[in-house]
């Protein structure tokens, strides 16, 4: 009687315990289906990957590459953010020659690291980028410190073991060899968001900034974030918008909810409509994951 008691509470026990499984199982959510051609989640903290697709496929990645030339700046040693650097009419000029986004500034004026900085990731202002490169590359032509500071950007690149990257350009105008994957450029987010000064720029929907002209005056600066993520999901943080006749729509994402941050990657959707779309469900995904 006693055996046949313990078959029974044992049985029992395996039955609960299927069922329990299937429950679990049941309840795990969908992977989703997404119209970007490649992908990448992960839970920030842990670096656990949550989604990926194509996540390793290397593309143009428009101006997501801004991240890394923000990632550059930030690393360079004594570097003083609140240093002026004067507008030059090279990057004006090289705004209009390749019809680039803009921070819109003005040739002679006096505008300081930092605010290049909003101008770069906000508005996502190639100007901005430029004079950044001019300013932190080495050498003593203009062309000489470009050309120095994308091979910082490379050099980091390299440093952070990520094979399918490569920088040609400081904004992400490509001359053929400017290129990334959902997961490198995830990993590189992810490294930049550990700077307290990136992450504070790139969670900022809209600044104004006061910068001195030529003549020793001021002017107001008024730039809006491209990333209209920070405004329509919860719990946005970042992190940059990239657009291009190659690169299609992309967006490096990042979310945070209680304690768990999601940061991930998609390159190549088809519009902004579906780079919306596609983001929304990997970030719902990734928290629920």
């Amino acid at each position: 009687m006693r055996r046949a008691v313990t078959v029974l509470v044992t049985t029992s026990a395996v039955l609960v315990g299927g069922f329990s499984a299937s429950q679990a199982q049941a309840a795990a959510p969908p992977v989703p289906s997404i119209t970007a051609a490649g992908g990448f989640v992960m839970n920030n903290t842990t670096g656990t990957t949550l989604f990926g697709k194509a996540a390793d496929t290397r593309r143009a990645t428009g101006s997501t590459t801004k991240i890394m030339t923000a990632k550059v700046v930030l690393a360079q040693r004594g570097l003083n953010l609140d240093a002026k650097v004067t507008i030059q009419k090279a990057y004006s000029d090289y705004i209009v020659s390749k019809n680039a986004s803009s921070a819109r500034l003005i040739v002679g004026d006096k505008v300081t690291v930092r605010q290049l900085l909003y101008g770069l990731m906000l508005p996502s202002g190639c100007d901005a980028a430029y004079a950044l490169a001019d300013k932190f590359g080495t050498g003593s032509t203009r062309a000489a410190r470009v050309k120095s500071f994308i091979g910082k950007m490379n050099d980091e690149a390299r440093r952070m073991g990520l094979r399918n990257t490569h920088f040609d350009s400081f904004d992400g105008i490509s001359n053929g060899a400017n290129y990334s994957t959902p997961r490198d450029l995830t990993r590189i987010a992810s490294s930049a968001m550990q700077n307290s000064t990136f992450r504070g720029i790139v969670r900022t929907k809209s600044t104004t900034q006061k910068v001195t002209t030529k003549t020793g005056g001021y002017r107001n600066m008024a730039w809006t974030n491209t990333n209209k993520l920070l405004s329509t999901y919860s719990g946005a943080i970042g992190v940059k918008t990239g657009s291009g006749q190659l690169a299609k729509y992309c967006l490096v994402f990042a979310a945070t909810r209680g304690n768990k941050t999601v940061i991930g990657a998609v390159l190549a959707s088809p519009s902004e409509t579906n780079r919306a779309s596609d983001v929304k469900k990997l970030l719902d995904y990734g928290f629920a994951k």
